[in-house]
């Protein structure tokens, strides 16, 4: 389900299910990533880029880089909200992230992910404009990115 203010960050909420829970009793971190799989489908379903849009001309986005943190544990039954910002939408390219929270979105996230994305036509095999309202839409929604944004793994 996709939610939000009018004009603000798009809303995804999941509900965590059983077969997501792994042995140690919590969110496997494949599922993580796959909530915010179904968040980057609602922007694009916002945006224009949905299923018919793909079948008609061929095109969308493929997520060529992606970082993910793993910062709480998340457990069986919780009610999962996804926040998206765009940070970015530079013609061909979609730079966004992604917070999850348990819950409401305040305070601190469970999770982030921060991707980079590239609009390809797949029968072309390489990028492709993105479609002008798409991109108007996609370009409304830019924001600052928060201090983490853009960061790399840290050394131990």
């Amino acid at each position: 389900m996709t939610d939000g203010a009018p004009g603000g960050p798009p809303l995804f909420r999941q509900t965590v299910r059983d077969e997501w829970i792994d042995y140690n009793g919590h969110l496997s971190e494949a599922y993580y990533v796959l909530v915010f799989g179904f968040a980057t489908d609602a922007l694009m379903d916002a945006a224009g880029l949905d299923a018919a849009y793909r079948e008609r001309t061929g095109c969308s986005l493929y997520t060529v880089e992606a970082h993910v943190r793993y910062l709480h544990e998340v457990t069986r039954d919780s009610e999962l909200t996804v926040r998206t910002t765009v940070l970015g939408v530079d013609g061909k390219k979609l730079r966004l992230l992604h917070e999850m929270f348990a819950g409401e979105p305040s305070g601190e996230p469970v999770a982030t992910e921060e991707l980079f994305t590239l609009h390809i036509d797949q029968a072309a095999g390489r990028s492709a404009p993105l479609p002008a309202p798409a991109r108007a839409h996609l370009t409304a929604l830019v924001a600052p990115a928060p201090e983490w944004a853009g960061r790399g793994i840290r050394e131990v």
